[in-house]
């Protein structure tokens, strides 16, 4: 009789990842559209007049890209045509403690602030342009914020599971608001302003030069964050390790390193300050889609990759 052979049996749990490309997209979008309203709050309250194309620009772009995002929260659910019950249960039955609950009221309530304040800004009437512009704000930031915040909740994901979270989702939304804004700013310098005078081309092409600056200061506090964020996990707890491990030699290491610091960060960097460079808009044009590529990257990075580490 044969000796029975020894046998050795693997277990292996897979790991769902629930969150995958539509919510990445969600974050993106709702980031451009914060973007977008904040900047042009600030050519609105500026109040010069040379700051008024911008105010325009930011004020359509905003709800524009808000439309864009819940789409994708409705291809990601199992029954999208059920959508509307989030909006419809009565307060007895809402989770308050939920932020989800407080989600679904800033992507009901944000949209139409933000609605109403474009037709104010295209009516051209100041007072209530700036009345919305006030009460947009907060919403604008919440929005976002709130994103950041539902991931820095999840206590068993090592790379979301940090105070950062929400600041950083709402420093990469100015970036990629404020690179939108510099592309739609060019176009319609380049394409809409073939009748104005060459000093209305001279100032506009001077406002758009100075918000590439504001890239530039707004990628290095990007930048900056994420460095903390990375040093934290990278001396934190062993499954911090492995999500660092990931994002800097691992899976997604093109995706963080490659896409999101290097090609969306430091080159249009180096273009926006370089003075060869920050005065061409083909060149801030080149560095403004970097940079939008490089925030989706981060996206995708965040929302996919924070979830490939095991659970604790």
């Amino acid at each position: 009789m044969e000796p029975i052979s020894p046998v050795t049996v693997l277990y292996n749990a897979p790991h769902q990842i629930p969150f995958q490309l539509p919510i990445s997209q969600y974050f993106y979008f709702t980031g451009l559209s914060a973007g977008s309203f904040v900047i042009s709050v600030i050519a609105v309250l500026g109040g010069k007049v040379e700051y008024k194309p911008l105010g325009k620009i930011g004020a359509i772009l905003a709800p524009l890209c808000l439309i864009l995002a819940p789409m994708n929260l409705l291809v990601d659910m199992t029954q999208p045509a059920r959508f509307w019950h989030l909006m419809t249960y009565l307060p007895g039955y809402v989770n308050w403690k939920s932020p989800i609950t407080y989600g679904v009221i800033l992507l009901s309530t944000y949209p139409i602030s933000a609605t109403i304040y474009a037709y104010f800004v295209y009516a051209g009437n100041q007072k209530y342009a700036k009345i919305f512009a006030i009460l947009g704000i907060p919403l604008a930031i919440s929005v976002h914020g709130y994103t950041g915040f539902i991931l820095a909740l999840g206590k068993g994901r090592a790379l979301w599971n940090t105070a950062l979270m929400p600041t950083l989702f709402i420093v990469s939304a100015m970036v990629s608001g404020i690179a939108l804004m510099i592309i739609m700013a060019i176009l319609r310098n380049v394409f809409f302003m073939k009748d104005a005078t060459e000093e209305e081309r001279e100032k506009d092409a001077t406002l758009i030069h100075g918000l590439g600056g504001f890239l530039g200061a707004a990628i290095i506090t990007d930048l900056f964050l994420i460095f903390n964020a990375v040093l934290v996990i990278l001396t934190s707890s062993k499954e911090a390790f492995e999500a660092a491990h990931l994002l800097l030699w691992g899976k997604f290491a093109l995706e963080f390193v490659g896409i999101e610091i290097v090609l969306g960060g430091l080159i249009p960097l180096f273009i926006v300050f370089y003075p060869k460079t920050k005065s061409s808009f083909k060149w801030l044009s080149f560095a403004s889609v970097l940079t939008m590529v490089g925030i989706f990257a981060m996206r995708f990075t965040v929302v996919v990759g924070g979830q490939s580490v095991p659970l604790h």
